[in-house]
């Protein structure tokens, strides 16, 4: 794992990924890729199932008015000159700067991973608690990219793996729902973004993204590392 921006540098090319770059800016961490991706995603901007070529993970304060955050998003795209068909936003309070980065390649794919962390809202899925409409800027922003093939149901099944890889995390960093007293899953807002570059160079098509396939246990391996990173370090300066 690998916190490439806490040194100063402003930008990261990944080796593994080709034409993925990743760059930091004071308010946003953008990761943009040379084609567009096939991506399915909880994004508060673009979210659902489609396609796109840049995935911008916005900064805000842990005050942010958040009563409309997809049309405040969409305003913030035209300052920034980024292409709202094809652009995906994510916000977030946790400091882009201690955004963890790690990559690696495997059977008939390259991977990359990115996340970024803060556990101030931290959660126990199945425990009851207040529920609200709007979103909380307290989250961790998972952003997985396969450059790879990959069917719509192993994309799903790359979202439940890692899911389950970021809550093994935060109960190996401790972290702890404050309601409840148990240890937590996720915060309550947690998104994440699973991009596949649907490259036929490989000559397969992952069918599944589950622990026990080589795609599934890589991307568990990557996001584990990543958000313990990121959670462990979030206090840091």
């Amino acid at each position: 794992m690998t916190q490439p921006f806490r040194t100063g540098s402003t930008s990261f090319a990944s080796t593994i990924c080709s034409g993925v770059a990743m760059s930091l800016a004071a308010d946003r961490l953008v990761i943009e890729t040379e084609k567009p991706f096939c991506v399915l995603s909880s994004a508060v901007y673009g979210g659902g199932y489609g396609s796109a070529d840049r995935f911008v993970n916005r900064e805000v304060t842990l005050d942010y008015d958040c009563s409309d955050p997809a049309r405040d998003y969409e305003r913030m795209l035209a300052r920034w000159g980024y292409s709202p068909e094809t652009t995906i936003g994510f916000l977030t309070a946790a400091k882009l700067t201690h955004a963890s980065v790690a990559e690696t390649a495997g059977e008939a794919f390259g991977l990359l991973c990115c996340a970024t962390a803060g556990t101030g809202n931290a959660a126990r899925a199945g425990r009851a608690r207040e529920t609200f409409p709007a979103y909380a800027p307290g989250t961790i922003n998972l952003f997985v990219l396969v450059d790879g093939s990959m069917t719509a149901s192993a994309m799903v099944n790359a979202v439940i793996t890692a899911t389950e890889a970021k809550s093994a995390a935060l109960h190996d960093c401790g972290i702890m729902d404050p309601k409840h007293g148990l240890p937590a899953t996720g915060t309550t807002t947690d998104a994440i973004a699973i991009g596949a570059s649907q490259t036929v160079r490989h000559g397969r098509t992952h069918q599944y993204a589950g622990a026990a396939t080589a795609l599934g246990d890589a991307i568990a391996r990557l996001v584990y590392g990543t958000v313990e990173e990121a959670v462990r370090t979030q206090g840091e300066a």
